[in-house]
């Protein structure tokens, strides 16, 4: 089985709270940061789908928190499309250490296609909704700076 789509970071400092971890809003950063990358790859990142009309919001984010990261750890985030439905679609992801390959928190994402003018729902492109299914598989973008 191929590795999915990964997006690997470093925490940054000021990602840290007072008990020395990454304080947990900063992992929906993190989320929204992945799934920038991850449309990147898919070769359908925002300004491309801005030009055709459309956008995608977030409508429910899960987050399970399961260690805690701390900084200057560099985690990579594994991306990969859960469900596409008419006019949504679900992401998934696990955020791990990449020194020990400890497991730190999984999120899954909906996110609703929209109509730019009006704003308003509107289906998944059979264009989009292909490349999501396919996913970007063995792709790493690597902004850890290592």
């Amino acid at each position: 089985m191929s590795e999915p789509f990964r997006f690997r970071f470093r925490v940054r400092y000021n990602e840290c709270d007072t008990q020395k971890v990454v304080f947990n809003a900063r992992y929906a950063d993190y989320v929204d940061l992945a799934t920038t990358e991850f449309m990147r790859a898919l070769g359908r990142d925002y300004n491309a789908l801005l030009a055709r009309g459309l956008d995608n919001q977030v409508v429910k984010l899960t987050l399970e928190w399961r260690a805690s990261a701390v900084f200057d750890d560099v985690l990579d985030a594994r991306v990969r499309a859960l469900k596409v439905g008419n006019t949504s679609f679900v992401l998934e992801m696990d955020l791990a250490r990449v020194a020990d390959g400890t497991p730190l928190c999984r999120a899954e994402v909906v996110y609703v296609m929209m109509r730019t003018e009006p704003f308003e729902k509107t289906p998944v492109p059979d264009d989009v909704r292909a490349a999501l299914e396919e996913g970007a598989p063995e792709v790493l973008v690597d902004q850890s700076g290592s």
